[in-house]
């Protein structure tokens, strides 16, 4: 392995292990400071109590996300040194903003919130949470600008050999950042809908505070319904951003090798031959899907893979697979809700839907995680899409180096993994507080 592949899957493996804690604290905290919204509001004890149960799974997986998301910057100087060099900055700037502003006020108001139950009034202390929820979601805006800058560099001019920036309000408006802002969001609310029904499922499983756990699964079912639409309608739409500004992605997605001038059809099971650029297998044909999926008309026309050189092409069957995984669950999961929506009145008599809660958990992870790979792998070999290529980001460093670090950091990442899996599951498990 050379130190381009190293330093790729190291930061692919620090970047979803990363993202398994950030969906879930984007979501929980909006829904930890609904419940507590209700409490202030109605001084009802119950509500009191969710929070506090809620907010301590918050708590665990709050303080894991932070962790191992301090390595992926650090790797931005350690392994793309010459990316960093190039656009460091626009993108330095962007994670500044991150840093010493959205980052900053939820730290702060969380450990305000921790420790000021019987210190704030209720008022000040229902605000702490909610500004905790909100800096935690401002933050993952400027990290998806960031991003977005890497999908569709735009607001910037070339001098002295880097991309220097010249309108911070083009980064910001970036239309493509916007989009994936709207899908990342309700994707991690739906998460937290799921989890909190999951754990919820478990307890009314056991007749544990029924009247608690009952609460709380029709607040997170409520939350993953309504996310869960969001997200798919909102996929298409996105998928038609992608088909505007990475049209080569979009043909990996969906394996699509040759150009079709009029209606490219959509094929719900299909083998990729990468090797042979084609299909093995292409079953259950819609005709025009492909072309309505990426621009609203039947009969619009839509390039194929081979429209561009091998060494300009995403690799396929890792993109092609990770999208329909995503799309796959992502339709399965309105489905859970809608059924649990009919049942919500008699959840305890219903054990067949509680179970499958409980292991319908992984699925929204699984979701975001699949999402992801289509993001960030679909647009390879550009590091920044059009501007710069992966092979040409990575730092001058020698492979030894990399491969230790590499070993370190899967190492204590499965450490932390275990640890946080741990802890969620032996306070999820407890149940709360008694009254």
């Amino acid at each position: 392995m050379d130190v381009l592949l190293l330093s790729r899957l190291q930061f692919a493996m620090a970047t979803m292990f990363h993202f398994i804690f950030v969906p879930l604290t984007l979501g929980l905290s909006i829904l930890v400071a609904i419940m507590e919204t209700q409490y202030v509001r109605t001084g009802n004890e119950l509500y009191k109590r969710m929070t506090k149960f809620w907010g301590k799974l918050f708590v665990i997986n709050f303080v894991l996300g932070v962790v191992t998301g301090i390595t992926l910057e650090f790797q931005f100087g350690t392994n793309w040194s010459r990316y960093s060099e190039y656009v460091g900055d626009i993108f330095g700037s962007l994670l500044a903003i991150e840093a010493t502003v959205a980052f900053f006020l939820e730290s702060t108001f969380l450990g305000a919130w921790i420790f000021g139950w019987h210190i704030l009034s209720p008022k000040m202390h229902v605000t702490c949470i909610w500004l905790v929820a909100i800096a935690s979601n401002v933050s993952a805006l400027w990290i998806l600008i960031a991003n977005a800058f890497m999908q569709h560099p735009v607001g910037y001019v070339l001098r002295n050999g880097r991309a220097e920036l010249e309108s911070f309000f083009a980064v910001i408006s970036n239309g493509f950042a916007w989009q994936q802002y709207i899908h990342t969001l309700s994707a991690a609310f739906t998460l937290a809908g799921f989890f909190v029904m999951g754990v919820s499922s478990y307890h009314l499983l056991k007749k544990n505070e029924e009247e608690f756990f009952t609460k709380s699964f029709t607040l997170g079912m409520v939350f993953a319904l309504v996310f869960s639409v969001v997200v798919a309608v909102q996929g298409h739409h996105h998928a038609q951003e992608v088909t505007a500004i990475q049209p080569a992605k979009l043909a990996a997605m969906e394996s699509l090798w040759e150009t079709h001038d009029h209606g490219a059809p959509m094929y719900l099971l299909v083998v990729p031959d990468e090797a042979g650029e084609k299909n093995a297998l292409e079953l259950f044909g819609i005709p025009g899907g492909l072309s309505f999926l990426a621009h609203n008309s039947f009969s619009a026309p839509v390039k194929g893979l081979k429209e561009w050189p091998k060494e300009e092409r995403p690799p396929v069957m890792l993109t092609f697979l990770s999208f329909r995984t995503m799309v796959g669950i992502g339709t399965i999961m309105p489905l859970l809700c809608i059924w649990a929506f009919m049942r919500r009145k008699n959840l305890t008599a219903t054990p067949r839907l509680l179970k499958t809660m409980i292991y319908a958990i992984p699925l929204p992870y699984i979701a975001i995680e699949a999402g992801w790979v289509v993001a960030e792998v679909g647009r390879q070999p550009w590091i920044v899409y059009g501007l710069m290529k992966t092979a040409d980001a990575v730092s001058p460093v020698a492979t030894s180096q990399v491969a230790f670090s590499l070993i370190a950091l899967t190492l204590l990442y499965a450490l932390l993994g275990a640890v946080d899996i741990f802890l969620l599951y032996k306070f999820a498990k407890k149940g709360p507080v008694a009254a």
